[in-house]
């Protein structure tokens, strides 16, 4: 899917200082990164703290996303879980008319083996109207989904595209682009590891940063795809100390400091989640302040 290379921008979900949410800002921030060159958004994923919200924030989420992208960039859902009979209705009832493709993520808490994974993506597969985007993130769901069950889905579920690969392992995710079929997109879920994956044949990453700094971030991953390594590197090393500091104490904490430091939203987030502390905020602020792209 050709429209799914180079650089997707992992939404998050802005609160007002009552929590409900903040629809205004969310309009600002597809538009900051619409604007910004991504080549597509994500919504409902784990930074959009999707866990704390109800069907009907859900609901007015995509609702707001949608009418404010209005067709002019592809939008990928987050649907995932750890029940696979629940994800499959949904994908079942859900209106994905909007949608080009489904990010769903592996199934966390459980920790089911590696024929679970399997079997859980199989059925998720064969109920999806949409391309179905898997998705791999150790650090929340406990249980690491292996290159080979990757490779496994990828050869026996036609419609499954991809994985995000967030396992923050470089030798993991190149076992992966050497061993799958030709069409199959790697994609990173590492900010830091997005440019050495997509050097090493990855397609480009679904990020949190990029919502952010959507110009460089997006032009770094264009740069890379195009083996412009040292203008690519250039623009990596600008960033780097800020992709360690939103994840310094959570996503999407930081990212949203980021963006009141950049004054498009506040900084607001559901418990069990807590706003960074104040050194952290003084430290990007300081970053952004004098950050020039």
């Amino acid at each position: 899917m050709q429209s799914l290379i180079g650089t997707g921008a992992a939404l998050i979900t802005p609160f007002k200082e009552d929590l409900s949410i903040d629809t205004e800002a969310l309009c600002k921030i597809v538009n900051f990164s619409v604007d910004g060159g991504v080549e597509y958004l994500v919504v409902l994923g784990t930074t959009a703290e999707t866990a704390t919200l109800s069907p009907a924030d859900k609901e007015l989420v995509i609702k707001t996303i949608v009418a404010a992208n209005n067709g002019r960039i592809p939008l990928v859902l987050g649907i995932g879980g750890n029940d696979t009979m629940k994800v499959v209705e949904e994908l079942k009832t859900r209106d994905l008319s909007a949608f080009e493709a489904i990010l769903s993520v592996s199934p966390f808490y459980n920790k089911p083996t590696q024929e679970g994974i399997y079997q859980h993506y199989k059925m998720v597969a064969e109920a999806s109207p949409l391309p179905v985007i898997i998705y791999n993130v150790p650090g929340r769901t406990s249980s690491n989904m292996l290159p080979a069950t990757v490779i496994r889905l990828a050869n026996d579920c036609k419609n499954i595209i991809g994985v995000k690969e967030a396992a923050g392992d470089l030798v993991q995710a190149m076992e992966i682009i050497k061993n799958k079929p030709k069409d199959f997109m790697l994609i990173s879920g590492d900010d830091m590891l997005a440019l050495p994956i997509i050097l090493a044949g990855g397609v480009g990453i679904i990020s949190v940063i990029a919502q952010c700094f959507p110009i460089a971030f997006s032009e770094m991953v264009r740069l890379g795809l195009n083996r412009k390594v040292d203008e690519a590197y250039e623009l990596h090393y600008g960033l780097s100390e800020c992709i360690d500091m939103i994840f310094e104490q959570g996503n999407p904490a930081g990212i949203k400091q980021v963006f009141k430091s950049l004054g498009v939203s506040e900084n607001h987030v559901r418990l069990p989640l807590v706003t960074v502390d104040e050194s952290l905020a003084a430290r990007i602020d300081v970053f952004v302040s004098k950050f020039d792209k």
